[in-house]
C-alpha cells in the first residue's frame, strides 16, 4: 500500500529548504540549528522546562516574558496548536528551542502547526538542537542570557548579542504582560480584585469556578483604587522579572495588607507579598520550571507534584516572625508557600492551576474562597 502524503499538518512535497538558524550564549556557548517560526533575531534569558506537554501553554504564560524557553522532552508540534489553550492575548516568550519539530500535527482540535502559530505571532523557534546538552549546560552555569538568530550566523557576533541584552535581575517586566484597563470575569458571590502581573487564563478560571466575582486591575493600579470598589478580597497573581525590582506594586502593597481583607498570592504575588511584610528574594541558579516539582505541604504533611515556573525564590532566613512557612520544595528545600499568622493571607511559590501539570494542589482555590467566607462571618 502506497502511504499517500495527505495527513492533517504534513507541509507536503513543496516544503520550503530549511532556514539555519544559530543560539548564543552569553559565556560563548553556541548551537546550530534549523528555525521555524518567524525568521529574525531575538535575546533573552534562556532558561528550561521540563514538562512533558503543554508548549502552547507554556508559550503564552506571560511570566516567560523577556525568555528564550529550551524544551527539555524532545518530541513537540506533534499535536499542533489550537484556539483554547492559551494562557494570555499572544505568546510572551521571546524564543522556542527544541530538539525535534514533527513534522505532522494530529489533534481533533488543532487549527494549526506550531511553526505556524510561531510565525503569525512574530516568534524564532530553533529546532536540531541538542536541547539535553543545552539544559546540562544551564544546570552547571545557571540561567544566562543569549540570543538567537537567522540573520547574524558568526558566532562571535551573535555571543557578543547575548552579552549586550538585558539582566534578568533588576527587570520589573510587569508593565510588559499586565491588562492596560481593568476587565470582570465571571458572576459570583464575593468579589475579588485581581492585581495582574501576567496572569493566566486557566488561574482567573478556577477562580470563578469558585463563586468569585473577579475584577482584573493593571499592575499600576492604586489600592486606594482597589479598596474603594470594595471587594471582598484581593488576589496577586503570577508575572515575569525580578520581584524585587517592583517599585511601583511594592508601594501599594502595604495598603492592602493593612486593610484586612483575605489576600492569596501566586508565583510573583507570593514573592511581592513576602517582601513587602519584611522578607527578601534571591535568583535561583537555573529557577523551577515544569510539570514534576515535589512539594511538601508542612501542614498537612501531603507531598504534592506541582507545576512551576519562577527563577527567583524567598529567602527563608529573612522570613519574619510573622509569617508561617507551610511549603517547601523537596528537591532543594526552597520556600514554595506560608501563611500570615494573623492576618488571613497567603502565598504559594508554585502554579495550582496546572496548565500544563498536575491538579494536585487545585486545593488552594477552594482554601481562598473558605478563607473569604469564614472572614466575611466574622466581618458581619
Amino acid at each position: 500500500m502506497v502511504e499517500t502524503n495527505n495527513r492533517k499538518g504534513d507541509p507536503g512535497s513543496d516544503s520550503p529548504q530549511p532556514k539555519r538558524c544559530l543560539l548564543a550564549l552569553e559565556d560563548g556557548e553556541t548551537f546550530a540549528g534549523i528555525a521555524f517560526g518567524k525568521a529574525g533575531t531575538t535575546t533573552g534569558e534562556l532558561v528550561f522546562n521540563t514538562s512533558l506537554s503543554g508548549y502552547q501553554e507554556i508559550l503564552t504564560d506571560p511570566s516567560y516574558a523577556g525568555q528564550i524557553v529550551t524544551l527539555t522532552y524532545p518530541e513537540i508540534g506533534n499535536y499542533g496548536t489550537n484556539d483554547e489553550d492559551v494562557e494570555s492575548r499572544k505568546i510572551f516568550a521571546r524564543g522556542l528551542v527544541i530538539r525535534h519539530l514533527s513534522r505532522r500535527f494530529s489533534n481533533w482540535r488543532a487549527t494549526a502547526s506550531l511553526s505556524d502559530f510561531l510565525e503569525a505571532q512574530g516568534i524564532l523557534g530553533i529546532s536540531d538542537v541538542d536541547t539535553r546538552a543545552i539544559t546540562r549546560h544551564i544546570r552547571d552555569k545557571g540561567a544566562m542570557r543569549s540570543a538567537m538568530s537567522t540573520e547574524i550566523l558568526d558566532p562571535e557576533k551573535l555571543v557578543d548579542l547575548a552579552k549586550s541584552s538585558s539582566e534578568m535581575e533588576g527587570a520589573d517586566l510587569t508593565e510588559e504582560v499586565t491588562t492596560k484597563e481593568p476587565y470582570k470575569v465571571g458572576v459570583g458571590k464575593y468579589k475579588v480584585a485581581v492585581m495582574d502581573f501576567g496572569v493566566k487564563k486557566s488561574i482567573l478560571d478556577q477562580l470563578a469556578a469558585r463563586d468569585m466575582a473577579l475584577t482584573v486591575y493593571p499592575a499600576s493600579a492604586k489600592a486606594d483604587k482597589l479598596l474603594a470598589d470594595k471587594p471582598d478580597a484581593v488576589f496577586l497573581s503570577n508575572g515575569p522579572g525580578d520581584p524585587a525590582a517592583c517599585s511601583g506594586v511594592l508601594n501599594e502593597l502595604p495598603k492592602l495588607i493593612s486593610a484586612g481583607l483575605p489576600i492569596f498570592g501566586i508565583c510573583l504575588g507570593h514573592q511581592l507579598l513576602c517582601i513587602s511584610m519584611g522578607a527578601q528574594t534571591y535568583k535561583l541558579k537555573f529557577g523551577h520550571r515544569g510539570g514534576n516539582q515535589p512539594v511538601k505541604d508542612l501542614l498537612t504533611g501531603k507531598v504534592e507534584i506541582t507545576c512551576q515556573n519562577h527563577g527567583f525564590a524567598v529567602s527563608e532566613e529573612t522570613m519574619p516572625e510573622s509569617l508561617e512557612l507551610t511549603h517547601v520544595n523537596l528537591n532543594d528545600h526552597s520556600v514554595e508557600g506560608f501563611r500570615h499568622k494573623t492576618l488571613p493571607i497567603f502565598g504559594v511559590q508554585y502554579h495550582p492551576e496546572s496548565s500544563p501539570g498536575p491538579h494536585d494542589a487545585n486545593y488552594l482555590f477552594q482554601r481562598f474562597f473558605d478563607l473569604i467566607e469564614s472572614h466575611r462571618k466574622v466581618s458581619v
